[in-house]
C-alpha cells in the first residue's frame, strides 16, 4: 500500500470523519442541511475531500432514481455517504455531482 496523502482544511470548523477525524467537509460548501441519508439526517455539499468512490450504483431514492457512488473515508474507508453523479428527474439535476455526508458518520470540531 501507497503512503496516503491528506488534505487539510481551513476555517474554524470544519466536518471530519467520526471515526479516524480526518477532515471530510467545510460548512462553506453545505448545499442544504434538509436532505435523509440511510441512517437519519443528511447534508448535501457541493464539494468534500479525502473521499474515495464506489461505483456507479442505480438507486430509488425518496425523491426518485438517481445514479450515485458511495463514498468512503480514504483514510478507515467506513461508508459516509454518496454522491449523486445523475438524477433523471429534471427538477433534481441540481443534485448531479453533489454529495450526501450522514450526519452520524461526521464530528464539526473546531480549531
Amino acid at each position: 500500500m501507497g503512503m496516503l496523502f491528506l488534505e487539510y482544511l481551513p476555517g474554524p470548523k470544519v466536518f471530519k470523519c467520526k471515526y479516524c477525524r480526518v477532515d471530510s467537509a467545510s460548512p462553506d460548501d453545505i448545499v442544504s442541511k434538509e436532505f435523509r441519508g440511510r441512517l437519519g439526517r443528511a447534508y448535501l455539499f457541493d464539494s468534500v475531500v479525502n473521499v474515495s468512490l464506489g461505483p456507479n450504483e442505480d438507486r430509488y431514492l425518496m425523491t426518485g432514481l438517481h445514479t450515485v457512488n458511495d463514498i468512503y473515508c480514504s483514510c478507515c474507508q467506513r461508508l459516509l455517504g454518496w454522491k449523486y453523479a445523475k438524477a433523471y428527474n429534471e427538477d433534481q439535476k441540481y443534485k448531479e455531482g453533489k454529495f450526501i455526508l450522514e450526519k452520524n458518520m461526521m464530528l464539526k470540531e473546531g480549531r
